[in-house]
């Protein structure tokens, strides 16, 4: 199986998963969201104007030529939702992480800490100096995954559309706005604060657990068996 991260580009908008698409948690005005905009369309015109703008802001993941995740992100001025939270604004030397999501249920941990190192290390070479993400705590009325799924399910809310907080804290982010619900969270990424290393660190463990886990599976499938 050959993973490869590539660049989000004007002309990629088609590959990214569906519901990355046509989600309407980031890009819409929360305010004056309505049932009769064309997500599809409202997406596309917001990522083009930011990478006009701005320049690269996603990271697509794809194996053996298949799309499977991606993360995007932006200067947290692009994001109408970003003043809503308990825990706003994103501080003014970072760039907001919005979306994470992975469309395979199989390492979905180790392919979004993949995305996370293709974004700081394309952050890191343009000079910014952090990356900031508001995380959820999940309840029992969530759903249980740890990462959002980016399968064909579009309806958006909290729950679907934001990124777990305990899994941006495996992965080197600490929480620096505390909140029951929404924290806000922040990776340094000055060149010296050895993000790589850390990241590179979280992938091993992530990679080590996967591990552990194909085993474990495999070996109680050896004694189930008939």
């Amino acid at each position: 199986m050959s993973a490869m991260v590539t660049g989000v580009t004007l002309g990629s908008f088609e590959h990214l998963p569906t519901h990355s698409r046509r989600c309407s948690f980031w890009v819409l005005d929360p305010a004056s969201e309505s049932s009769s905009v064309d997500l599809e369309f409202e997406n596309e015109v917001w990522l083009s104007t930011i990478m006009l703008e701005w320049g690269s802001c996603g990271q697509l993941l794809s194996v053996d030529g298949t799309t499977i995740g991606c993360a995007l992100y932006c200067p947290p001025r692009a994001v109408p939702r970003a003043t809503t939270f308990p825990t706003s604004p994103v501080s003014h030397d970072a760039v907001l992480l919005t979306q994470l999501r992975i469309d395979s249920p199989d390492d979905a941990d180790l392919h979004s800490a993949t995305l996370i190192q293709a974004v700081v290390g394309d952050l890191v070479n343009r000079g910014v100096r952090a990356l900031e993400a508001f995380g959820i705590r999940r309840n029992a009325d969530d759903a249980a995954s740890v990462v959002p799924n980016a399968t064909a399910q579009l309806t958006c809310s909290a729950s679907t559309c934001m990124i777990e907080a305990d899994f941006l804290e495996k992965v080197g982010f600490e929480v620096i706005a505390p909140h029951h619900r929404f924290p806000r969270l922040r990776l340094e990424l000055d060149r010296d604060h050895g993000w790589k290393q850390d990241v590179e660190s979280a992938l091993e463990q992530l990679l080590i657990a996967a591990s552990i886990s194909v085993v474990d599976i495999e070996q109680k499938s050896t004694v189930g068996a008939r």
